[in-house]
């Protein structure tokens, strides 16, 4: 299946260590060099949840820090690099992507936009794409719905040629406003019975800036589609809303707004890598 192609807009590369600086977010790693990426999260599914990522390359030393709110308190948060590794052009979804019509975009309406799992961002233990389910090793968010999450992975060098084709998705969402995730709001997973949909159902997606400029699909744009990662969660639009701060501190450049819209961990041993 051949999805839409063309809807990136370039707009930065390689983020200045002052523009996360000027966020709040941490500059050890980017003032131990190595290349920094942003990624601002914005909605699905309507949650209200938005977010910033910082991504620090250093030779396969991956470090991944993410601030997000309006998640759903007291709640795990599955969350993922999601993408392709091979040249091919994934990007975040929307709410056409709901192809059911129910109302509720759902993982595997999202995955053919968004790709399978490249790593998943757990606090603990290994990364791999089967560890997509993991919730005992989510970050869960705090009595306001925040998320803040830092760990640093050591990645393969496929991950390091394409850190610019890949996305972040944080997954759980709260329907029926009750506070928690349960087959009321949403009904049962499509991944797994046992599961409310709530709880993997995408509640935003951010793509790194400049991914436009990152790859050019080889052999067409290839989709997420097929069947989702069992047990792991298949699991992803995204605005920038640090324009002003970008123009401010890396010079002038110009900021292009796309469609769209967790507790650290511990530092990953080599043994560990996804």
């Amino acid at each position: 299946m051949v999805k839409r192609a063309g809807r990136r807009l370039v707009v930065l590369a390689t983020v200045p260590a002052a523009a996360f600086l000027a966020l709040g977010l941490p500059g050890q790693a980017l003032a131990e060099g190595g290349k920094a990426y942003q990624i601002d999260l914005a909605q699905l599914n309507n949650s209200g949840s938005r977010g910033t990522v910082m991504l620090n390359l250093k030779g396969n030393q991956l470090t991944v820090r993410i601030e997000s709110t309006g998640m759903v308190p007291g709640q795990p948060s599955a969350q993922h690099l999601h993408g392709s590794t091979k040249g091919h052009d994934f990007h975040c979804p929307d709410a056409s992507d709901d192809t059911n019509r129910d109302g509720i975009l759902n993982n595997t309406e999202a995955t053919v936009d968004y790709g399978d799992i490249n790593i998943s961002l757990t606090t603990s233990g290994d990364t791999k794409p089967t560890s997509g389910l993991a919730v005992e090793r989510m970050p869960v968010a705090d009595k306001k719905g925040k998320v803040v999450y830092e760990r640093t992975i050591t990645v393969g060098q496929d991950v390091v040629d394409h850190i610019k084709d890949l996305h972040v998705v944080q997954h759980g969402i709260d329907r029926n406003k009750n506070g928690k995730y349960d087959f009321e709001g949403a009904g049962k997973s499509e991944l797994d019975p046992k599961l409310p949909q709530e709880a993997t159902a995408p509640t935003n997606c951010g793509e790194v800036k400049g991914a436009a400029v990152g790859s050019i699909p080889v052999g067409g744009i290839e989709t997420g589609g097929g069947s989702p990662q069992s047990p792991a969660l298949a699991i992803a639009t995204v605005a920038g809303a640090a324009a002003v701060l970008y123009a401010a501190t890396a010079g002038g450049i110009a900021v292009g707004r796309k469609r769209a819209a967790g507790g650290p961990g511990r530092t990953q041993t080599p043994g560990d890598a996804a």
